[in-house]
């Protein structure tokens, strides 16, 4: 079985809205052998993925894959279903998945859908591998395959804060742009747009982010608003924290100013040795240590975003009971890092303990008379850790004050998003008659405790985030504008890019002879492809983007956006120069446009050519409104959308008209000398390419003056977008 070759698709394809690996795959003689014919294959197959159980396949139910498996199915569509199981086991679960014959003997298109290009065709590859594997009874390493593709999942694929809203984003229908291999995202397009950075925002101030690292600068300025915080000094040497502990008063607590994951904080520290201990470990986590009042009570953290608490989760100290013959060190593996919620994945709320490595973990072992090789006795239990554990949800139990205190902590320091770290015995209770106080303001923490508690209910803290930077009315999007027709057919483009611009809206032209902002060319030749869709799509100054593509991208790459208000078709392409992707006839062809037409928004319009039989037909593709143009007013097809009161433009000699029902509004008189330039802009008639830009423009809203002044001056410099000119030119 040998893969010729595979392609990562982007964005929206002919298989489906979300990014995916297409490869072309030559089976050979396995054609000739299905899966029932083969000895063994089943039952090796499923002992190595038992979880192929769960593939629902076209049979729609649990199992149904296995059914297929056993009727007898082919290489092909069982190295799908195994590259998805595979990346299933690795943590990255994706659920569609193609396998289709080709008019080639033995060769099929098998696609599945990834998030990531190397972990899709690492997964691909490694399944072809072990169906081969299975097929001719060889051994294969399940294990170390899937702990290779998990390892790539964690380095390659978003953090799960990031994720969340990234998700989150998707579930209100705002797109999502990953700017770097890390957690830097943009949702939303162009001036639309807002970024986030794991549970940072292009909102979060450098100052605030700066404040909250200052931790005596941040306790100052909660203390004057009045929030109850601890005393505390920052000292440079170990002489320096007992000093401070003296003045301050024991018990007291000894901290990084600038650690995270409570690394290096010790607690209730009551004499000399305990402090300057936990000063030499504290200085190991950070640039400074910080030496404050011990708040007696449990720790707690809650989430603020835009002003409003919502997640808090409360600490809880982590304990070893003794067995009377293990140590501390062999307890703690056995008791606590076998938990499955630990471990060193960014995806796991808790860390591994690690006793030799962590000077913290070692003197809180010490206060306690033990060490790492100390023997527990039977009916003893030690402190293991006292911070870092935030495992617990408490979200519906955060009294109104302790709201309060917190939000206002985070408007004092000045983070649109913050988490408050906090020591109260109660939290359902004020916070000052209980003595507690505020402890810590944080910038970009950690989303994972709120997503993945040990007890209570999961909080939809990246719903609210993109809650914060999106509200109900926004969706981040800008006017995207799709055009797919035939080659040299560039006017249409270019004319709905100038209407939009003179609208004014600041718009990007990415089509055939190049890449436009406004009236100034950013480069020449082709600019079809995804890099330059998406070079637009990220610019914060683009109000709408006009975006042509062609058969060959949608098949090569996709399209390079996920949704358009206006999908335009001016033609059906040729199939010619598309047989290496397998498509020869007319029927194929018209599936690969098609998906200029499925992008197109609910509330965005498809702008079809009436003329061309093909592309008429897909208007019943549309989510949105067609509205149709053509060169013969007595179009059989222009003439029933009239009928159901559809909007049409359409030639009537040499006049422009458009139409809403039988209602009729004279554009233009397309030979009049003030329109010469526009008809001498592309060789042959000109009137087709001008009817469908008129027909984009009129799907956005441009008004059919501006529209009329704009034929008039197309190509004319202006230095910004004079809408009120024209209208009063058209007039």
């Amino acid at each position: 079985m040998v893969i010729r070759r595979m392609a990562f698709l982007r964005g929206p394809n002919i298989w489906t809205y979300r990014p995916v690996i297409e490869a072309i795959v030559d089976i050979g003689i396995l054609e000739e052998q299905p899966s029932n014919t083969l000895p063994g294959f089943y039952e090796r197959l499923t002992a190595w993925l038992p979880g192929l159980i769960e593939h629902r396949c076209s049979v729609g139910r649990r199992g149904g894959f296995l059914m297929r498996l056993r009727d007898g199915t082919w290489p092909g569509h069982i190295l799908e279903h195994v590259a998805l199981e595979l990346q299933t086991q690795a943590g990255m679960k994706t659920g569609f998945g193609k396998a289709r014959m080709t008019d080639e003997y033995g060769v099929y298109k098998v696609v599945i859908r990834t998030r990531d290009e190397l972990i899709g065709k690492t997964a691909l590859e490694s399944a072809r591998d072990l169906v081969m594997a299975a097929i001719n009874d060889r051994p294969y390493d399940v294990a170390a395959t899937v702990a290779r593709l998990t390892e790539m999942v964690d380095q390659r694929c978003l953090g799960p804060s990031t994720a969340s809203m990234v998700e989150a984003a998707g579930e209100r229908g705002i797109p999502h742009i990953r700017l770097n291999e890390g957690n830097l995202v943009q949702l939303g397009y162009g001036s639309a747009q807002r970024r986030i950075w794991t549970a940072e925002t292009d909102r979060t101030s450098a100052i605030a982010e700066g404040i909250s690292r200052d931790k005596d600068l941040t306790k100052e300025l909660l203390a004057s608003c009045g929030v109850p915080v601890p005393e505390g000094r920052t000292v440079s040497n170990a002489a320096e924290a007992w000093e401070a502990a003296e003045r301050i008063g024991v018990p007291v607590v000894v901290k990084p100013t600038d650690g995270n994951h409570a690394r290096g904080v010790s607690l209730n520290l009551n004499t000399q040795q305990e402090v300057e201990d936990a000063f030499v470990a504290a200085e190991r986590e950070g640039s400074e240590v910080m030496v404050e009042r011990f708040i007696p009570g449990q720790e707690h953290r809650l989430l603020v975003v835009g002003g409003k608490v919502v997640a808090a989760t409360r600490g809880e100290i982590t304990r070893v009971s003794g067995d009377g013959r293990s140590t501390m060190a062999e307890l703690i593996e056995l008791q606590v890092n076998s938990d499955p919620r630990r471990g060193p994945e960014e995806h796991l709320p808790l860390d591994t303990v690690r006793v030799y490595e962590n000077p913290v973990t070692q003197l809180e072992l010490a206060r306690q008379g033990l060490t790492a090789e100390s023997i527990l006795p039977i009916g003893r239990t030690a402190v293991v850790e006292r911070t870092g554990n935030m495992a617990n949800d408490v979200t519906d139990r955060v009294h109104p004050d302790v709201a309060h205190q917190v939000s206002l902590a985070a408007r004092v320091v000045g983070l649109d998003i913050a988490g408050i770290d906090l020591v109260v015995e109660d939290i359902g209770q004020p916070l000052a008659p209980q003595g507690g106080a505020i402890v810590e303001v944080n910038a970009g923490p950690g989303l994972l405790m709120h997503l993945k508690p040990a007890v209570g209910r999961a909080q939809p803290v990246g719903e609210a985030i993109v809650k914060h930077l999106f509200p109900a009315s926004e969706a981040g999007r800008i006017p995207v504008v799709g055009i797919v027709g035939q080659p040299g057919d560039v006017l249409t483009a270019h004319l709905v890019a100038w209407l939009l611009q003179l609208d004014g809206r600041v718009t990007a032209l990415a089509c055939q002879d190049g890449l436009y902002l406004g009236q100034r060319q950013l480069s020449k030749g082709s600019a079809l492809g995804w890099e330059s869709g998406e070079r637009m799509l990220i610019n914060r100054t683009v109000q709408a983007v006009v975006l042509e593509t062609s058969a060959r991208h949608i098949l090569a790459e996709g399209l390079p956006y996920d949704r358009c208000e206006v999908g335009v078709v001016t033609a059906m392409p040729s199939t010619h120069g598309l047989e290496e992707f397998y498509v020869r006839d007319a029927e194929q062809m018209r599936n690969v446009v098609r998906t200029q037409i499925d992008v197109v928004l609910p509330s965005g319009a498809a702008v079809l050519n009436a003329d061309d039989a093909e592309v008429l037909d897909l208007a019943d593709y549309c989510d949105g409104e067609v509205i149709l143009y053509s060169l013969n007013e007595h179009n059989p097809g222009v003439a029933k959308h009239r009928a159901g009161k559809g909007r049409v433009v359409f030639a009537r000699e040499s006049a422009l008209v458009l139409a809403t029902g039988e209602r009729e509004i004279p554009l233009a008189n397309l030979s009049a000398p003030a329109f010469s330039r526009l008809m001498s802009a592309q060789a042959g008639d000109a009137r087709a390419p001008v009817l469908a830009a008129v027909a984009g423009a009129w799907a956005l809203g441009v008004s059919p003056e501006l529209i009329r002044g704009g034929l008039q001056r197309f190509g004319e410099p202006v230095r910004a977008p004079q809408a009120p000119v024209l209208q009063a030119a058209a007039q």
